[in-house]
């Protein structure tokens, strides 16, 4: 039986500097150093030491939908929720209602918004 857990999640991106002003505003997130490679792709640690690796990549397209997310969860989901607003960025519940957040079955909130290069980022209350 192996254990698993997540150590990073990577991203293609068409602006690294607009990527690493974003996710740093919105999750403050600290960068810290690549030291896999000496290339131009960037390093973000969420408090929890896993990693936010954005590559640049300005020439790709990269398809984009909203089933293709992370989730990102939050104890403080009303307080984040007031953060989006007060950085005047859009969310919406998972059918697309602006400014809605969404309960799921389970009580979970759930709300969804996009970072500058369009991916689709859940931020819910699912702590345990």
């Amino acid at each position: 039986m192996f254990k698993f857990t997540v150590n990073h999640i990577a991203i293609s991106v068409k602006d690294v500097l607009k990527s690493i002003e974003f996710y740093q505003e919105v999750f403050q997130l600290k960068e810290i150093k690549n030291t896999a490679s000496n290339s131009k792709t960037r390093w973000l640690v969420f408090n929890d030491n896993r990693q936010l690796h954005l590559i640049p990549r300005p020439n790709e397209v990269v398809k984009i939908n909203k089933a293709v997310h992370f989730a990102i969860s939050t104890i403080n989901i009303q307080e984040f929720i007031s953060h989006l607003i007060a950085l005047e960025i859009g969310y919406s519940d998972w059918l697309g209602t602006v400014k809605k957040d969404y309960v799921r079955n389970d009580g979970i909130i759930q709300v969804y918004f996009q970072d500058p290069n369009g991916y689709w980022i859940e931020v819910n209350n699912d702590v345990r």
